[in-house]
């Protein structure tokens, strides 16, 4: 006996339920399906006595998509690590908020716990901001840092010593905010000598803007890791012009690029690509 085929309709119906389970996979799932991202860095220094744990945090997104106690479950995941750094590179928020008290002290728990440094993302204010439905000034972000005692470092550079590791850290204002100036947050070159070079810059792009200044490890955000990710095709939507720099640890000309996944996401999607905090080991 030979068995049927299927008929058309029935082969549209089948279609249109497996698409309808993807979707809601994508919207009721993945987005809250939190991963720990574990890497490590081999610094050219002499090991030290215990390594160093740096936490990456990344596009928070808080906004109706994502939601304060999303943010921290993130928070409170990032902290089981026990980080001895915490860097987080942009994108607070969407576009306007307003739960500014509430999300402060959220944040806040990152700096109970180690010190904590931060730039800011395309969404954090500025003209791609303002022409996207956001802020045009950065103010309203800088509040917030500063109510959850999250030190900023926009186009300038500070000294951290910990575990007995000397290292700078250089932060950039981000590249389609029209505020970038890396003369300025970049130390001048008689500056002390460090074992260590990090630099938060929110869009891995900005790596061809530094390739002439010194530094170890890239630390950003932006991608969402593509957030949507598809077989064969990889994420045709991540918002960058080099798509080798979506996510992961990657190398680049003698040093490396750190993109995480990030927490949050813009329109409540993610498919194949889950949100993450990402803990990098410092050997």
């Amino acid at each position: 006996m030979t068995r049927p085929g299927i008929s058309r309709r029935k082969f549209l119906a089948c279609s249109g339920l497996g698409g309808l389970g993807v979707a809601s996979y994508a919207g009721l799932v993945e987005p809250y399906r939190l991963e720990i991202g574990r890497h490590e860095f081999k610094t050219r220094a002499p090991a030290p006595a215990r390594p160093l744990k740096l936490l990456h945090l990344s596009d928070l997104h808080a906004s109706w998509a994502v939601s304060l106690g999303f943010i921290q479950q993130a928070v409170a995941l990032g902290l089981e690590l026990k980080p001895d750094l915490i860097c987080i590179t942009g994108d607070f928020i969407t576009r306007q908020y307003r739960s500014w008290e509430q999300y402060a002290r959220v944040l806040a728990r990152l700096q109970a716990a180690a010190p904590v440094f931060a730039c800011l993302g395309n969404h954090d204010g500025g003209e791609w901001s303002r022409m996207h439905g956001g802020y045009e000034t950065t103010q309203p972000v800088r509040r917030l840092l500063e109510q959850s005692h999250i030190q900023l470092l926009h186009n300038r550079w500070t000294g951290v010593r910990l575990n007995g590791r000397e290292l700078q850290l250089i932060g950039l204002a981000d590249l389609w905010s029209g505020q970038l100036d890396i003369g300025a947050a970049f130390p001048p070159a008689d500056a002390a000598g460090t074992e260590l070079r990090i630099v938060l810059s929110h869009n891995p792009d900005s790596k061809e803007l530094l390739r002439r200044c010194q530094w170890d490890l890239l630390l950003c955000g932006h991608t969402h890791g593509g957030q949507v990710v598809f077989p064969l095709l990889g994420a045709p939507f991540a918002p960058v012009r080099d798509k080798r720099f979506v996510a992961g640890m990657l190398p680049w000309e003698n040093r490396w690029i750190h993109v995480t996944r990030g927490v949050g996401n813009v329109h409540g999607l993610r498919l194949n690509c889950p949100p993450e905090v990402s803990l990098i080991t410092l050997v």
